[in-house]
């Protein structure tokens, strides 16, 4: 099904816009970005102006909300110029899904329509430097004290956390609850006194957006903080959250590996050894067919997903197995980009290089592919298998 059949009018001419916006103002500036390092304000700004950051929000909250697959291609051709950019908007739309799903009238009405505009960008706050996957074992305790509570914890690799306004912190609120899960809540909190950005991580790609380890000493929150102001429901909430985390990381990862089968398509046709083009080798022509071939069956895969999302129903299987296969199929064409462009792919003065140093976030980002295949195994059992 091509993407003219999955998509509105309207939704195309978004896709098309983001498509030049990626073209014309990301690719030419993203070499010189992402080795220095430096945050992409300029980006983030024309984002904010093509109204990205409001993708999840409805209308009556000033957004410009778009289906599930929309949301998807959109999110592939970010990355495909630069996953960064993606991983910018990533965590942001899943707090905006948050509040929609559960938050009660008076936090949407106090969020919603400045994260729509990006004046507020939101992330997410729950893996902790002890651990990441398990998340009923969070040490981070909110602690009820008067009228609000007090925090105490630490979060890590917490992405666009100095530049988000809002945080949706996943924390301990009844430490002794049994099963632990019911202990857990999500509390909205923004930056002030108890809070503090401890660190920068240094990472191996993923450069320009910051992921921080987060401390929080006596920070204080309100009542109204709690998610839904139902407290308890945090785990639950959050792993509805991440249904939509996972399609946007498997979306980043058909970004990285659209771009470097792109790159490696180009540099084939141009490139001559033996005189002719490499293509014409059985070797680099199998590299391109196996990396089209996969590209192609995970982007399926995360659509699948996207539209049994859309038509309301869990899918938790569906989205881990679009993460996993599209992250694992990212990495894989990244390293043949590597091989195709030769000496070439090692060196920092073509894109693959980025390619291969981003493409291993998607495979341990938004729980680990080792997690995904536990939650699919767990849904094949529990749904009885695969529906026909």
């Amino acid at each position: 099904m091509s993407t003219v059949d999955i998509l509105s009018e309207d939704e195309r001419f978004i896709v098309g816009t983001v498509r030049d916006f990626v073209d014309k103002d990301v690719r030419p500036v993203v070499q010189e970005l992402e080795h220095a390092n430096t945050y992409p304000e300029a980006l983030i700004e024309r984002m904010k102006g093509l109204g990205v950051f409001g993708l999840a929000v409805p209308e009556e909250y000033g957004g410009n909300p778009v289906s599930t697959p929309c949301y998807v291609l959109i999110t592939e051709e970010l990355a495909r110029g630069w996953m960064s950019l993606a991983g910018a908007m990533g965590g942001h739309t899943v707090v905006a899904k948050l509040l929609l799903h559960f938050g009660t009238e008076q936090q949407k009405r106090r969020y919603l329509p400045k994260m729509a505009t990006g004046e507020v960008r939101a992330t997410m706050a729950l893996t902790e430097p002890a651990g990441g996957s398990d998340l009923q074992a969070l040490r981070t305790i909110a602690r009820r004290d008067g009228d609000g509570y007090v925090i105490n914890g630490a979060k890590t690799w917490i992405t666009n956390s100095r530049r988000s306004q809002l945080i949706a912190l996943l924390c301990k609120t009844d430490p002794d609850a049994e099963p632990a899960h019911k202990g857990i809540s999500i509390l909205l909190v923004e930056h002030g006194p108890g809070l503090t950005v401890s660190r920068d991580l240094p990472k191996l790609g993923y450069k320009g957006v910051e992921s921080c380890e987060l401390s929080f000493d006596d920070y204080r929150a309100s009542a109204d903080a709690v998610l839904g102001g139902a407290e308890g429901s945090g785990f639950a909430q959050m792993m509805k959250g991440l249904e939509t985390g996972r399609l946007q990381v498997a979306a980043r990862a058909l970004g990285v590996g659209r771009a470097a089968l792109e790159d490696s398509l180009a540099y084939a046709q141009e490139r001559e050894t033996f005189g002719k083009p490499i293509w014409q080798h059985q070797s680099i022509g199998n590299y391109l067919a196996d990396m089209a071939t996969s590209l192609s069956a995970a982007r399926q895969l995360t659509l699948h997903a996207a539209r049994e999302a859309d038509a309301g129903r869990r899918v938790d299987m569906e989205a881990g197995m679009a993460k996993l296969f599209a992250s694992e199929t990212a990495m894989r064409i990244a390293l043949d980009a590597v091989r195709i462009h030769g000496g070439y792919g090692y060196s920092t003065e073509f894109d693959v290089e980025r390619y291969f140093r981003d493409a291993p976030l998607m495979i341990v980002g938004e729980g680990t592919n080792e997690i995904q295949r536990n939650v699919i195994a767990r849904q094949l059992v529990k749904r009885g298998g695969l529906d026909a």
